[in-house]
Parts: structure tokens; sequence; C-alpha cells
């Protein structure tokens, strides 16, 4: 295993870096704006019960992303690459799959950082957007790109969490209500479920942060203990900001106040702080669509690329990618409907796709684990988690339809 690259437990400050970059990187690109609106729209449609769906959504993600960590971080491979060497072909799909629903996604995202620019300091949303690619575009012209990738992260990351908490305090939900409804749901949803599932752990975002972890050098079998915990620690991270949004939510609705604006996450933050809760969302929806426009571009543009592809190049790449988002948005100030309806449906097709090749490789292809035991409980657990999404990719291929009705 000459291309394994062993991890002692007094990793150096550079190598933590790396790892929590790879981790918050995964977190905050599983949190942007649409999933800020979801949640909003969810606690106010189900109240209390919406806990048994972060729940339900948390698990899933434990399944999944404790194999796309595993199998990617011990064959050092992106996926598109094991799915080449998998079944030739294949991994150029996803590649595909990956990189056009990153790209519509994208101009989404760069939108929402324009709003939350707009919340949070009055600028007009366009000026706004087109702030922040240029931000996104510095951090990837950096000399020391990587290193300035996985610190704005980790910072935003950071920032998101402390004011949510912020505001979950504030709003003074019935803590108690929550947890009783997260055992014992007073209503099941299942489009909600599989809607959270779907846009949390869909599309780039099932394969960020392994693919950074791996450009980080953190590879092989001898880092598999790295790889476990970084990932289990990517999932609490992405679990916190649920729970703490949902929390923040749920405070003002189960205080009595309905919600009616058309930006239902701004109203309910205001609600709980006052302007400086206004403020506060704007900061969070910023970060949050900030971050999830950098993980867009990143992952996106390491699926079109190999490992062999150099830093500068891929940094390049990944400059023209936002560069390009940001010119869409500001000529149509938002990503088209219908594209946003076929780049969801791609999510949907991406994950079980994607999923599937992985565990084929764990399950048959011990080559490409360089002779690694795959353990079985992980297998069968990935197996039940690749079922359920292969149930959400049948719900996706309805977005398509429903266009051409």
């Amino acid at each position: 295993m000459a291309d394994a690259v062993k991890v002692s437990n007094s990793s150096t400050g550079s190598h933590r870096t790396a790892l929590l970059g790879a981790m918050f990187l995964m977190a905050t690109s599983a949190i942007g704006p649409g999933f800020i609106t979801q949640t909003t729209v969810f606690t106010v449609q189900l109240g209390a019960a919406f806990a048994f769906a972060i729940l339900a959504s948390i698990l899933v993600d434990i399944a999944v992303q404790l194999n796309v960590w595993r199998v990617i971080g011990i064959t050092g491979l992106r996926a598109q690459e094991i799915g080449n060497k998998v079944l030739p072909g294949i991994g150029w799909v996803l590649a595909a799959l990956v990189f056009i629903g990153g790209l519509v996604f994208n101009i989404g995202n760069i939108a929402g950082t324009g709003l939350g620019l707009n919340a949070m300091m009055g600028l007009e949303p366009k000026i706004g957007g087109a702030i922040s690619a240029v931000i996104a575009i510095l951090i990837f012209l950096s000399k020391r790109a990587g290193m300035a990738l996985d610190r704005i992260v980790v910072l935003l990351g950071a920032i998101m969490i402390l004011l949510m908490l912020y505001v979950a305090i504030v709003a003074a939900p019935p803590v108690g209500e929550a947890l009783k409804n997260m055992i014992f749901p007073e209503e099941v949803n299942f489009l909600v479920i599989t809607t959270l599932i779907g846009g949390t752990v869909g599309g780039y975002i099932t394969y960020a942060g392994a693919h950074r972890m791996i450009d980080s050098g953190v590879k092989g079998e001898a880092a598999v203990k790295d790889i476990t915990n970084t990932s289990i620690l990517s999932i609490l991270i992405t679990g916190l900001m649920r729970v703490l949004l949902f929390l923040a939510i749920f405070g003002v609705v189960a205080g009595g106040v309905t919600l009616t604006s058309n930006n239902m996450a701004a109203e309910a933050f205001g609600q709980a702080a006052g302007e400086i809760g206004t403020r506060m969302f704007g900061v969070v929806l910023w970060a949050a669509a900030l971050t999830s426009v950098i993980g867009a571009a990143y992952t996106s543009i390491s699926f079109v690329t190999s490992h062999n592809t150099s830093e500068r190049k891929r940094n390049l790449l990944t400059v023209i990618f936002i560069a390009f988002c940001a010119v869409v948005y500001l000529f149509l100030g938002q990503a088209p409907q219908v594209l946003l309806i076929f780049a969801g449906a791609f999510n949907g097709l991406i994950l079980p796709v994607g999923f599937g090749v992985l565990l084929y490789a764990a399950w048959r292809r011990r080559d490409l684990l360089n002779g690694y035991k795959y353990p079985a409980w992980l297998l069968i657990i990935g197996v039940l988690a690749w079922l359920l999404t292969v149930f959400l990719a049948w719900n996706s291929l309805a977005g398509i339809g429903a266009l051409f009705k």
C-alpha cells in the first residue's frame, strides 16, 4: 500500500485543519438556502413532529456517509474513478449528473448569498451575489487555496452554529415536546422525510467531504481511524445544525406566532430576537449559501478532473465554474425553475447510482481496496440505505415527468 498515507495520533496542525475542512465542507454543503427554506416550511406544517423526520434523515446520513467516506478514503480514488473501474463509463455518467446538478444549484446558491447580504446589510441582492462570488473566487485563487478553503468553511460553519444556538435559546422552544416527537411522533409524513433526505444527502453533497479528505492526502488503510472519526463528526455537525435551526423555528411557531411572509425563516428569526434576529438570519443565510457555493464548485470540478490533475488547474477550473454561475445569476436573477426541477431530479438519481457503485466496490472489488477487509455490518446498513435511495430516485423522476404535463 505504497499510496497509503500514514496518519498518527499526533497529527500536525495542517493535518487537523484538513480534516476539519473536510468535515465542515460536507456539513455546510448540506445546510444551504434550500434546506433553510425546507426546514422552516416543514416545521410550520408539522410542528414538533418534524423532529422525527430530522432524526430519520440523520440515521440515513450515517449509513450513507460512513460507507462513502470509507470506500473513497481506503481506495484513495474519487467516486467517478471508482465507478469507471467497476463498470467502464458509469463514472462519467455519474460525473455528468453531479456537474450539471451542481451548476444549476450553484446559481441558486449565489442567489442565496445575495438574499443573505440583503437581510444582513440591506445590499441589493445582485450586488450581494456578485460580491460573494468574488469572495469565493479569491479563495480558490489564493496561493494556499486548500488551506484557505478549509479555514473559511470551518469559520463560517462555527458562526452558523453559534447564531442558530443563540436564536434557538431566545425562541425558548418546548424541547421536551420535540424530544418526545423525535421517538414517538404525533404525525409521520414520508414525503417530508424523503424530501429532507434527498436535499441533504443527494447530489454533490454525498461526496464533498470525502473528496476533500483524499485531496488533503488522508487516504489508505493506515488512515482508517481518521476516516471513520471524520465521517462521524461531519454527520454530527450536520445533525446539530439541523436540530438548532428546527428548534429556533419551532420555538416561534409553538409560541403561537403565525408565519405568513414570503420569507418565513427571516420572519421567524425576527420574531424570536427582533431586528438583531433578522440581521442574524442574514448572516446565517449568507454563510450557508457561500459555503454551498464553495462546496458545489469544489465537488463538481472534482468530478470532471482526476487525482492526477494539478491543484492549480483544478482551482482555475473551479474559478471559471463559479464565475459562470455568477454571470448567469446576474442576468437571470435566479436559477430558472424548470432547471431547478431537472437538477433536483438529477440529485435523486445520483445517490443510488453513485452509492450503489461504491457499495459494489466494497463488496466485490477488494483489489481496489488494496486487500482491505470491508466490515460486513457497514455493508449491510449501506445496502438498507441504498434501497431507500432507490425509492427516492423513483420519486424524483416525477419531477421530470411534471415538466412535460
